[in-house]
């Protein structure tokens, strides 16, 4: 079983698939309500979310449900987490990642990366190091060794995980899929020197709502400066063949999103309430 491939994210992204995902807060119910869906992934939210190592840890764990796997026949996760770290890229923090890691996640997103320097911080903190005379051995890896819980977690005797456990692409076999968000002006007048730098980037995920922010368009989704912004990004990672996620589809904007190219599409997920509208419909409350 464990020589699947276990990121269903990069899964569907091998195929030549677009990915589904949605936010997930670092919650036990919202785990479990995800935990039965067709997303193929799910970025538990923690950037706008207090950091709770403990509570991240729970998610992960009911996210698993025992059925799928048994009827599955595969340790692969039905639906894989990956984690949004509230540090910037800037920043160029690292232990936090290495907590997400060391607790099981599939894969990092690092909020406002902005320069070559920190996209390689970002990559390097997702990988273990190696001897320079490894064939991959840049972007040099500043994990630190505690992976004892992650191949817990993915099912996977340790020397197995330590196989595993490296990013996606650059390595074959690596089920970490560490996304970059562009979500400022200097981003985007840097990506391609990251792109064609900085190895080991298995997504670009666009911030429109801080890219709106700076172009003076807050929130304003439909706003021209900012679709020929978004336009830059994905024409961009399509040059390098490098997927893009769009960070807000909805029923209004999912053909025009898939149309576009992104490769990854991160649903907000929708709760309707039928029964409770038919009740107020019969009662004459339409209001």
């Amino acid at each position: 079983m464990s020589k699947t491939r276990l990121n269903g994210l990069i899964r569907c992204l091998e195929r030549g698939e677009v990915a589904t995902m949605s936010f997930c807060p670092p919650t036990i119910e919202s785990a479990i309500g995800f935990s039965t869906t067709s997303y193929d992934g799910v970025m538990v939210e923690c950037e706008h979310n207090p950091w709770d190592a403990l509570a991240l840890r729970d998610t992960f764990q009911y996210l698993l449900n025992r059925r799928q796997i048994a009827q599955s026949g595969s340790i692969a996760p039905a639906v894989t987490p990956i984690v949004r770290i509230p540090a910037n890229g800037g920043e160029m923090n690292q232990w936090m990642a290495k907590q997400a890691l060391d607790l099981g996640a599939y894969g990092i997103v690092w909020p406002h990366v902005s320069t070559v320097e920190q996209a390689h911080a970002a990559i390097s903190a997702c990988r273990y190091p190696t001897l320079k005379s490894h064939p991959l051995h840049e972007p040099f890896g500043q994990r630190g060794d505690g992976g004892t819980s992650a191949a817990r977690y993915w099912g996977l005797p340790r020397d197995e995980y330590y196989r595993k456990a490296d990013v996606w692409p650059l390595n074959p076999e690596g089920e970490i899929l560490a996304v970059l968000m562009i979500e400022d002006v200097e981003g985007i007048g840097n990506l391609r020197e990251m792109l064609r730098e900085v190895k080991g980037i298995g997504a670009i995920m666009i911030g429109e709502g801080d890219l709106s922010q700076e172009l003076g368009v807050p929130r304003q989704y439909n706003h021209p400066d900012l679709l020929d912004a978004m336009a830059q990004i994905r024409s961009i990672g399509q040059e390098f063949n490098v997927p893009v996620a769009h960070p807000h589809v909805g029923m209004d904007n999912v053909e025009r999103a898939h149309e576009e190219g992104y490769r990854i599409l991160v649903c907000g997920p929708s709760k309707t309430y039928p029964t409770l509208d038919k009740a107020r419909q019969l009662a004459g409350r339409t209001q």
